[in-house]
């Protein structure tokens, strides 16, 4: 497969026929070997309209989806920024490559080391700071961030990652509610508040350890 090839049309034909007009995500997509990210196995579906599987119950968003989402969060020069749930580290990748400062938290530490060496391969600048540890958690010692990225679907967004993000700060995320379908948001934190704001119907794979924790029924 022509991956530079495969990479245009991902660009022209997911990407901008479905709003996504932000220069910097364009750009750094477009720049990205998105293939470099998946397991060879799955090389072949890097750049298709879907979800790619990473490991056993973990995968990484389609293309418009991430997309969508870092547009809505306006990514910018110098921000830091949180990645939950950061896997082979593509989603990080983009937010390293437009210029934030990227702290990338994953548990899963073979995805993590697969996340380093594909910074090592395609980040010529500076390269998130891997992080292993439970990911409803987040990383305290970097906080407060202005931008947090969720890197897959949630049920839930504990107050740990709430408390994390700075005074006019941004997180991107899909949520998942029972009963409903789920949708890509994006929620801001204003005057203490967090308040979330749906940008459209969505879905992509669950990040562990965000189900709400059990509650008894008489």
């Amino acid at each position: 497969m022509a991956y530079a090839t495969a990479r245009k049309f991902m660009v022209d034909g997911q990407l901008r026929p479905n709003k996504v007009t932000d220069a910097l995500v364009l750009a750094a997509m477009a720049r990205l070997p998105r293939e470099a990210f998946v397991p060879a196995a799955a090389r072949a579906r890097a750049y298709a309209d879907d979800a790619v599987p990473l490991s056993p119950g973990r995968g990484m968003m389609a293309p418009m989806v991430l997309a969508r989402l870092l547009q809505a969060a306006s990514p910018r020069l110098g921000e830091q920024a949180l990645v939950v749930g950061a896997a082979t580290g593509y989603a990080a990748a983009a937010l390293a490559d437009i210029g934030l400062v990227v702290t990338a938290l994953e548990e899963d530490a073979a995805l993590l080391a697969a996340a380093r060496v594909s910074w090592a391969e395609c980040l010529p600048g500076a390269r998130p700071l891997a992080v292993q540890g439970e990911l409803a958690q987040g990383h305290a010692q970097g906080a407060p961030y202005q931008l947090i990225l969720l890197d897959g679907a949630v049920e839930r967004v504990p107050e740990t990652l709430i408390a994390q993000l700075a005074e006019g700060g941004r997180m991107a995320m899909v949520l998942s509610r029972a009963g409903g379908l789920p949708v890509a948001a994006l929620a801001r934190k204003l005057g203490g508040a967090f308040i979330t704001t749906p940008i459209m119907d969505a879905v992509a794979p669950a990040l562990p350890g965000f189900a709400p924790a059990p509650s008894f029924v008489f």
